[in-house]
């Protein structure tokens, strides 16, 4: 292992921020799943999320975007996350993973950023509703979507310029959090009225 890396990209500390990250995401998504079946069992129940008319799972779950594929959204967070953790718990174990599985689950990852998009942008702009649980998984993903994507880039999976390798060694952990910080302001500068 080049010690020349950032600590995040070495085996170890990858492995424990895949499993924190993907355990934040399953736990998100099981809840919602949760969430769902109470409904699902009484029309009348009222989610532990529902907060008022602009924060409320409950409501989130009566549009067709809650079920884009005809079933839950939150079930492919079940199965996506599960790999993440799984993936994580064998880098933890010291399993020596290729560069193959490494490109398919950037993929995977990135399509499931595709789709995270796309549910913020519904919630915001379309539905005009937030979901708490929702909202928890969009903040897993954009941690490990700028984490898997410089690790990959760093760890020579995908090649790239030494401008970028050196920006990513240095400013992948203020991206994600700049990130974050800029999915917070579109949430509370669309719902300002809300908030305030």
């Amino acid at each position: 292992m080049d010690t020349s890396t950032p600590r995040f990209t070495h085996d170890g500390h990858f492995g424990l921020l895949l499993v924190i990250t993907g355990l934040v995401g399953w736990l998100a998504s099981g809840q919602l799943v949760l969430e769902r079946l109470a409904v699902y069992a009484d029309p009348n129940y009222v989610t532990s999320c529902d907060v008022n008319a602009f924060v409320s799972c409950g409501e989130v779950f009566k549009t067709w975007q809650a079920g884009l594929f005809g079933f839950p959204n939150p079930l492919i967070g079940i199965v996506a996350f599960s790999v993440i953790i799984t993936t994580g718990a064998m880098l933890l174990a010291g399993a020596t993973v290729s560069k193959w599985y490494w490109r398919a689950l950037q993929v995977g990852v990135g399509l499931g950023m595709l789709f995270t998009i796309w549910l913020w942008s519904q919630a915001l702009f379309a539905i005009g509703i937030l979901c708490i649980y929702c909202m928890v998984a969009w903040a897993a993903m954009i941690v490990l979507t700028t984490f898997l994507t410089s690790r990959n880039i760093l760890r020579g999976v995908f090649p790239a310029g030494k401008r970028l390798r050196t920006f990513l060694s240095g400013w992948t952990g203020t991206t994600a959090a700049l990130l974050l910080i800029a999915t917070a302001a579109t949430v509370v500068f669309r719902f300002i009225g809300v908030f305030a």
